[in-house]
């Protein structure tokens, strides 16, 4: 029998939903109203695991609802949670989210334990490349820096010289140029994320041919669909591809999407991304209408309230870095953080 088998599912308890009102009235305006009450005694059982336990949980904008507003303590995108798992105080960290993810915030916080709920909460453009692709790049182009997508293994990030995320991945690639003195970088894995910072920097770019399983599914057709359709402004992920981006009213990572319409205030705008990323917002912005393009990410949805309870319950799965690994991922990861988040919405 399985750990999370073992556990038995939590039960409801009188007066749960006047303990709960405020999050019972957001997940309801989120999520099928049905379900919000077979979600409250997982989030009340984790809730009460998580002070027990001295844990600090991190959610991927990309997490449901329930996991999302229910559970974590910290929430954004990859560059917030690796900025929050730097300078956590907690000896415990969850880690909803996929598996590079979890190893960044045990790099980057190498005292604490960092569990993940699945261990096969995976994602494509980590499994695109391994560190003995990056060795034979680099000895295809001697002295170009690598800089290398947040979203890739530990081995790989050990590999490079410095890291981005989609909100400051031009800014990465110029400063490693600058510092080596190279007109050009090798830039990994995502080749959409490549393909858009070269528009926007005078740096060449060599390219990997790794993509999002998620954003890669969206068409310029369907952009165009939803903005004739429904008179909608377009905002999409850099991980998309060109076609896709060229329909778009403005390009930008998870956190810059949430600021753009915090400025733009449109009245109704498909988010060209991950479909819980428009249900996380909607709480934020009840006087916009979201178009919900939907692709979820296979990799994302594995993680549950079930088994983030597991994780916390039998301190299941405990993510460990290789400490040579670790160690040079961590300057890729620290030159990464060193820049920060230049985005300018």
């Amino acid at each position: 029998m399985t750990a999370t088998a073992a556990l038995a599912a939590p039960r409801w308890r009188d007066g749960l939903e006047t303990e709960y009102a405020p999050l019972v009235e957001t997940l309801e305006q989120l999520i099928p109203c049905m379900e919000v009450p077979l979600h409250l005694p997982w989030i009340d059982a984790i809730n009460a695991l998580k002070k027990q336990r001295g844990a600090v949980i991190m959610a991927h904008s990309y997490q449901s609802p329930e996991i999302f507003h229910g559970v974590a303590d910290v929430t954004g995108d990859s560059l917030a949670l690796a900025q929050a798992a730097a300078s956590c105080d907690s000896d415990l960290i969850v880690l909803c989210g996929v598996h590079f993810m979890a190893e960044s915030a045990k790099i980057l916080a190498p005292d604490k334990t960092v569990l993940i709920p699945d261990l096969e909460a995976g994602c494509s453009l980590a499994s695109s490349i391994t560190a003995a692709d990056v060795r034979a790049l680099r000895a295809q182009h001697p002295g170009v820096p690598v800089v290398s997508y947040v979203n890739t293994s530990a081995e790989v990030k050990a590999e490079s010289d410095a890291c981005c995320t989609s909100a400051n991945a031009v800014q990465v690639v110029e400063a490693i140029a600058a510092e080596s003195g190279s007109d050009k970088v090798i830039f990994l894995p995502d080749r959409y994320l490549g393909s858009w910072v070269a528009t926007r920097t005078g740096i060449e770019l060599v390219l990997w041919n790794g993509t999002c399983e998620v954003h890669e599914k969206f068409t310029a057709m369907e952009a165009r669909h939803t903005r004739e359709r429904f008179d909608a402004k377009i905002v999409a992920h850099p991980e998309c591809s060109p076609e896709v981006l060229a329909e778009a009213d403005f390009v930008g990572s998870t956190s810059a999407m949430g600021r753009w319409l915090e400025k733009e205030k449109p009245t109704r705008v498909a988010m060209v991304t991950e479909c819980s990323m428009a249900d996380n917002l909607r709480n934020r912005f009840p006087q916009v209408q979201f178009i919900k393009p939907c692709n979820l990410c296979p990799h994302m949805k594995r993680i549950t309230l079930p088994n983030i309870h597991a994780a916390l319950h039998d301190l299941r799965h405990e993510v460990h870095v290789a400490p040579d690994v670790a160690a040079r991922a961590r300057a890729a990861l620290d030159r990464m953080l060193a820049v920060g988040r230049r985005e300018t919405v």
